[in-house]
């Protein structure tokens, strides 16, 4: 009989908005499974350190944080073949994912190539979004408004496109294209109730208008637009 693989969420970066369900499995666990980058610490793996048992085996899944490789997916055929082997053996595997498995997570990739293979459980987790939003203080969509969220990472035409649109809007993955969705969004009228935020739930989080946030940001930092209808 085969082994369950599970997707876990692991939330934002906080480590008390890992969800109780979430800590239960991977306390228990004797196979996890992380993203981890090609230089530096796992940040999922951060997150949990404390609940990780003594003695677990450690699947890393190192993705190079690079553009025009991502997804990898030679990274990801073999981190999959190595999970399928443990669950082949009758082993649970447990896969860490940050925030929520399928909201811009890594997870979809390795559930792509073994959902049909295993028995597999998504246990979401608290979204980069909601963690966002919550920092910032500042409800985002109320009554009718429809909330757009676009990935910086587009190219500036289709960024101004999806944002002329919208109601409200969040704005993901910033990092290098920081001062291109700066830009689009002054164009647009809508710099001026943006926010920033970087690092979200952690000590060194930073909340900022968008006027006044830093030239550069982190590749997980996030603007939103809250809809006019949305206010406190």
């Amino acid at each position: 009989m085969s082994g369950t693989l599970y997707g876990l969420g692991v939330g934002p970066g906080d480590p008390e908005l890992l969800t109780l369900k979430a800590h239960r499995l991977i306390s228990a666990a004797g196979v996890i499974a992380y993203p981890a980058p090609d230089n530096g610490e796992s940040f999922a793996r951060a997150i949990v350190a404390d609940s990780i048992p003594e003695g677990a085996r450690e699947i890393p899944i190192v993705i190079p944080m690079r553009s025009e490789r991502f997804p990898a997916q030679d990274v990801y055929d073999a981190a999959a073949e190595e999970i399928a082997t443990a669950l082949e053996a009758g082993k649970d595997v447990v896969v860490l994912c940050e925030g929520d498995p399928f909201f811009y997570g890594s997870f979809m990739y390795l559930y792509s190539r073994l959902a049909d293979r295993f028995p597999t459980e998504i246990v979401p987790g608290v979204s980069s979004l909601g963690a966002v939003t919550a920092a910032a203080r500042r409800p985002l969509i109320a009554r009718e408004e429809v909330l757009t969220v676009v990935p910086a990472t587009l190219d500036e035409a289709a960024l101004e496109r999806h944002l002329s649109q919208a109601n409200a809007a969040a704005i993901m993955k910033l990092g290098r294209h920081f001062s291109k969705v700066r830009a689009v969004l002054e164009r647009l009228g809508m710099a001026e109730r943006a926010m920033f935020v970087s690092h979200a739930s952690l000590p060194n989080q930073n909340v900022t208008p968008l006027s006044e946030a830093p030239d550069t940001a982190p590749y997980f930092a996030m603007i939103i637009v809250p809809g006019k209808d949305a206010h406190v």
